[in-house]
């Protein structure tokens, strides 16, 4: 039996690592031109609209492990209009190539 592909069943077939893996390019991208804009972009409303943020924080977290002690973080996350627009890009992107 021959079924038609549907946007469902093509996303279905990959893995979630893949779908973490292009969320995580798309944030980076994302940052990455809100860092620019935050540095080129004249003061002003647009640049005040397009480069706010929110932003959250978790830590640090000790764990100790008797032979072993390390912490880990603080580790933030901030996330703005930009960011998002990098992860639509890497979507968009990733879409057209698989």
């Amino acid at each position: 039996m021959n079924r038609p592909s549907s946007s469902l069943s093509r996303s279905a077939r990959h893995r979630p690592g893949f779908h973490a893996l292009v969320l995580a390019i798309g944030f980076l991208v994302g940052g990455l031109i809100t860092h620019i804009s935050r540095r080129f972009l004249p003061p002003g409303a647009v640049k005040e609209f397009l480069t706010t943020g929110l932003s959250g924080s978790v830590g640090p977290v000790s764990i100790d492990l008797i032979m072993i002690k390390f912490s880990l973080g603080p580790v933030a996350v901030d996330i703005s209009l930009l960011s998002l627009l990098g992860v639509l890009i890497a979507y968009l992107i990733a879409r057209s190539l698989f």
